[in-house]
């Protein structure tokens, strides 16, 4: 009886050693679907967070398929985002080799699910098995959907509706086609794949970039001062703090948190990160590790307007007063090794967007004499004080201002502004005048940030089917990058979330890379 139980327990002990090798990144399992005849392989490199997989199998098609596989169990609506391609030798390959996301039932050979599939002769297509043991829908099928070339591939379930998105680097993503899918369980296996489509040949994907987010239909933004109020059925965003390289487009995740932390700035010296969270600021490491909180005395209401002054010696920050006009948000300076904030803005609401390089104006954004449209006004500080009167530089202004930043040479102001009915980037000199808009298209437009070179402004893109005047966190959305000598605008980074992604200055020293806050619903502990 206790050898029985011994023999039990060893086992159990292997199996689940067994399962824990097959953990890869963020996936729980990988394994071979369908018993091809060349055994496939996964590998996760953490140093730039990027998946390679090698697999074989004669297809993912008919009634059965044979492939490599790395998944995770999710349940309810998800969004998937990476970016594809093929590596290795692939001469002699087969057309339809394929690499993507995928949602099935199971892991059994003939399970239904649905695959966006990136060829590698160019082909980007969504197919898709009702049933389990049904014929994958044939290519020459009225529904069929499928487009040429891409590298970024999106698979979107909501409720039982599957939509699959493709984008050419630097290029919004573009529908490729939708699917309902009535039969398919709530919780789905969801991952990545290779196929070689070849029995006798191996096949190697490279996948990075690769995000999976829980959208909330009900998520807010969480104000500090009623924070502790909130209705329990009105759930947080967790927050990821990432770092996105310009010139390559790599992104790497520095810090993950089932709370809602917001709007980072990069610190002189390019070592460490401020954000803030929960009416606090904190500071980290670019390697990760645990945030240390800064000191802001008794002003302990902070929100995401912050921003450090070009000589890298002070801190503006905006934290909320109770019982105020906006909720109280007021703007305060103090040193950036902490202290006690000295007061800058007696008028509420004020949220603080800029520094004048000279360090003697602060560009904020404000109401006013009971007008509920926010506008930009240039506040005068000489040591840490405010230093004469606001002076409105958009008082004429008949729709939303928001986000304003100076140019590193001190002769623009940069902002966005809804003036026509879509939220666009403007700019202007810094004493109001010569208003020049910058972008023209269908996109809402957020934030613009300048690279500290002069040569860059990276700004949020949200979707045109929201009021301009609004930046909510839980959407889907784009930054983007545009010339400052002006030019189209190119997509960087496909995310999840709007306010607290990048509200705030976010340029490293070097103009090299960006960070920002990406979001999604937190998984279950």
């Amino acid at each position: 009886m206790i050898r029985s139980y011994l023999l039990v327990l060893a086992f159990a002990f292997f199996s689940a050693a067994l399962e824990a090798q097959h953990e890869l990144g963020v996936f729980d399992n990988h394994l071979d679907v369908g018993n091809p005849k060349r055994e496939g392989s996964a590998q996760y490199q953490d140093g730039d967070q990027t998946y390679m997989l090698w697999g074989s199998g004669y297809n993912i098609w008919f009634n059965r398929d044979e492939f490599q596989f790395a998944y995770k169990k999710i349940a309810g609506d998800f969004i998937l985002t990476a970016d594809f391609d093929f590596g290795g030798d692939t001469a002699g390959s087969i057309g339809h080799r394929k690499t993507g996301w995928m949602i099935r039932e199971s892991t059994d050979a003939d399970a239904a699910g649905l695959n966006a599939c990136k060829h590698i002769d160019g082909l980007m297509a969504m197919q898709w098995r009702d049933l389990r043991g049904a014929y994958m829908r044939d290519p020459q099928g009225e529904i069929f959907f499928a487009k040429k070339g891409g590298q970024t591939i999106q698979l979107e379930r909501i409720g039982k509706t599957i939509t699959m998105r493709v984008a050419h680097p630097g290029e919004p993503l573009q529908d490729v086609g939708s699917h309902e899918m009535p039969d398919l369980p709530d919780t789905v296996l969801a991952g990545i794949y290779v196929c070689a489509h070849d029995p006798e040949q191996m096949a190697e994907a490279r996948v990075w970039n690769l995000r999976i987010d829980k959208p909330v239909a009900n998520a807010y933004y969480p104000n500090p001062i009623t924070a502790r109020a909130n209705p329990p059925s009105r759930a947080v965003l967790g927050s990821r703090l990432e770092i996105l390289d310009v010139s390559s487009g790599l992104r790497k995740i520095v810090y993950e948190s089932t709370k809602h932390f917001e709007a980072p700035n990069w610190m002189p010296g390019g070592q460490k990160l401020l954000f803030n969270e929960e009416g606090s600021l904190y500071t980290i490491s670019l390697n990760g590790g645990n945030p240390e909180k800064l000191n802001t005395g008794s002003v302990n209401h902070n929100n995401n307007d912050h921003a450090i002054s070009f000589d890298g010696k002070m801190l503006g920050i905006s934290s909320h007063r109770q019982g105020l006009p906006g909720g109280g948000s007021t703007v305060y300076v103090l040193p950036l090794s902490g202290g006690e904030p000295r007061l800058i803005t007696e008028s509420t609401p004020s949220y603080l967007h800029g520094w004048n390089p000279n360090g003697r104006e602060l560009a904020v954004v404000g109401q006013r004499n009971g007008s509920r449209i926010y506008n930009l006004y240039a506040v005068s500080i000489k040591d840490g004080k405010k230093d004469g009167k606001e002076i409105a530089l958009t008082q004429n202004s008949s729709g939303h201002v928001d986000g304003s930043e100076y140019s590193p040479d001190g002769k623009y102001i940069y902002y966005n502004a809804n003036v026509s009915g879509t939220m666009q980037i403007w700019r202007m000199r810094t004493d109001g005048s010569g208003k020049e808009q910058l972008t023209f298209d269908q996109y809402h437009n957020w934030f613009p940030h300048l690279s500290p070179d002069g040569k860059w402004i990276a700004f949020v893109s949200y979707p045109g089917d929201i009021d301009p005047d609004s930046h909510p966190s839980y959407k889907r959305l784009m930054i983007r990058l545009m010339p400052v000598g002006l030019g189209a605008p190119k997509v960087i980074a496909y995310l999840y979330g709007g306010q607290g992604t990048l509200n705030a200055p976010s340029w490293s020293p070097d103009s090299r890379s960006i960070s920002f806050v990406s979001y999604s619903s937190p998984e279950p502990q």
